[in-house]
């Protein structure tokens, strides 16, 4: 018997005596679905520099590409998200492109309207003061809208740069009244299949207010439209130390959370890799999701991070892997003993019996998963195996990305 197998034998054989149903778990890893995002597989930088690397991709085809990899690797990503502006430039057919994804195994998840990287947003886009300015920005959602019909896709996500630096330079209230009636509008032509999801950010680029500031803020205009808008939670656009988790416990009791966008931060919007700074933070997050089940149902599970400094489509395959960890972890907690501890009000027992999941060695039972699925049990190393990075290395080399971060 291999070193991993006798590790999955006998992590299989504590947890049996535990009572845990192992394969209810196993199937619900199996069925795990993470979305990567096209913009990851591009290059990016600061707001100091863009840095490019050798392989990174421009088209919406070799962002496919690159996707196709992570989920050939990892089985558990099917769905890319797209930004239309960077995306779907002149030319592109999205009907075309649905079938390119297809053709390699995977297909087009969230559209992304992008409503931020053009001289026109100066001044904003749906609390812009202008009206022409936010007809301009409501015909591009509505534009996306159209392009989701057209690929099948069923989420619309939105994040608006929205704010501003001084005090005195906007009205609250009439900006507030603008983003309402900008998102009526889209939300009214959206097909039944799709859903709304409304993202919030903390700060950046406003450094005085933000429009859409914080979960409260994105739940009220969900309400204001109807039962197909949610709220999408960014890991990094919070205040340090928030309890992401609650908020997350909050949105799935309210019927409100929509989806995430994975990454992990030091000091505010770093777009780093899922887990890299507080992986404890990601399975908080994912006990609550488990513990909701039915309710978290139809969250949609997206990654958001531009690699500047990793090899890109490494990075993602690690973010997945993490992601699968936390997820792996949060199935062992045991709910009962918890619930017990909770009732009897004794607050060292139920912190310890997330901490003994939280520091169980899951990775002998998503080798074994893996395995199952037909996959290497080390997605990453069989990656760079394959031989795929050098590829396109050699063959895209250093380019000029004529849109999006590059």
């Amino acid at each position: 018997m291999s070193d991993c197998n006798a590790a999955y034998e006998l992590l299989a054989a504590g947890l049996t005596d535990r009572g845990v149903d192992l394969g209810t778990i196993k199937g619900l890893l199996k069925a795990q679905q993470i979305e990567t995002p096209s913009w990851g597989y591009a290059d990016s930088g600061t707001r100091f520099n863009v840095f490019k690397q050798p392989g990174a991709a421009i088209t919406i085809q070799e962002k496919l590409d690159d996707a196709a990899q992570v989920h050939k690797f990892t089985g558990v990503t099917p769905t890319v998200a797209v930004h239309v502006a960077w995306d779907f430039v002149e030319g592109v057919d999205p009907q075309e492109v649905v079938k390119y994804a297809a053709s390699q195994g995977v297909q087009v998840g969230a559209i992304n309207p992008t409503m931020f990287q053009e001289q026109f947003y100066l001044n904003g886009s749906i609390a812009n003061q202008d009206p022409q300015a936010r007809r301009h920005v409501v015909d591009h959602m509505l534009h996306s809208v159209d392009i989701g019909r057209q690929v099948g896709s069923d989420v619309l996500s939105l994040w608006f740069a929205d704010g501003t630096n001084y005090p005195g330079q906007g009205d609250f209230v009439k900006r507030k009244h603008w983003v309402t009636e900008c998102l009526q509008e889209v939300y009214a032509a959206m097909p039944p299949s799709m859903r709304m999801m409304i993202e919030y950010k903390l700060f950046e680029p406003g450094f005085y207010h933000t429009d859409i500031a914080d979960w409260g803020m994105a739940y009220v205009f969900c309400r204001q439209c109807g039962p197909q808008a949610q709220v999408l939670v960014d890991l990094g656009h919070h205040a340090r130390s928030v309890n992401i988790e609650h908020i997350v416990a909050f949105l799935l009791d309210e019927g409100a959370l929509g989806g995430f966008h994975f990454n992990d931060a030091r000091y505010a919007d770093d777009d780093l890799t899922t887990g890299s700074v507080n992986p404890y933070q990601v399975f908080l997050i994912y006990t609550e999701l488990v513990k909701a089940a039915n309710r978290a149902r139809d969250v949609a599970y997206m990654v958001d991070q531009s690699h500047g400094e990793k090899p890109k489509i490494e990075a993602m395959i690690q973010t997945v892997c993490n992601i699968q960890k936390a997820y792996a972890k949060a199935l062992l907690v045991e709910w009962a003993a918890l619930e017990q501890a909770q009732a009897e009000g004794n607050i060292v027992d139920g912190e310890n019996v997330l901490i003994d999941a939280f520091n169980t060695d899951v990775e002998p039972l998503l080798r074994q998963v893996r395995e199952e699925m037909g996959l290497a049990p080390d997605p990453l190393a069989a990656y760079r195996a394959s031989g795929y990075q050098a590829k396109i290395d050699s063959e895209r080399g250093f380019r000029d990305n004529p849109g999006g971060l590059g």
